[in-house]
């Protein structure tokens, strides 16, 4: 996943048990390089429903998940931050511009992955006064 990515869809979760958007998309072309977000084990590699499926344990608890992609890495190796660790399938592709579903969640908690990127966080404007 080269940088800098464009996010074309954005987290989207009011509560737990919400329909919503749970991770981001990221353009990407098919067949692209993705790379790990943090150092962690593979936890698992294959399809979920008709799409090829990575995800990856990290020691603070996170999994982050990454779909569609393709990958020859087996569950229970070991990927650094920015590791190759799969390509962008081809077919099927992610929505009708394809692209890179990216998720995280910590037990049963969905987390937004923007904060898994390195990135500037987001400004948030505070009151002048109290």
């Amino acid at each position: 996943m080269p940088q800098p990515t464009r996010v074309t869809r954005t987290f989207d979760l009011p509560h737990r048990y919400a329909a919503g958007h749970r991770g981001i998309d990221l353009a990407a072309e098919p067949a692209s390089t993705v790379t790990a977000v943090a150092d962690g084990t593979v936890r698992f590699v294959g399809r979920v429903v008709d799409r090829p499926v990575l995800s990856i344990q990290h020691s603070d608890g996170l999994i982050s998940t990454y779909e569609p992609v393709t990958s020859d890495l087996r569950r229970g190796q070991q990927v650094t931050a920015g590791q190759p660790i799969g390509k962008v399938a081809t077919h099927p592709v992610h929505q009708p511009d394809g692209g890179l579903h990216l998720g995280a969640r910590i037990g049963d908690d969905y987390l937004d992955p923007l904060t898994l990127l390195d990135r500037p966080p987001r400004a948030v404007l505070l009151p002048l006064h109290d």
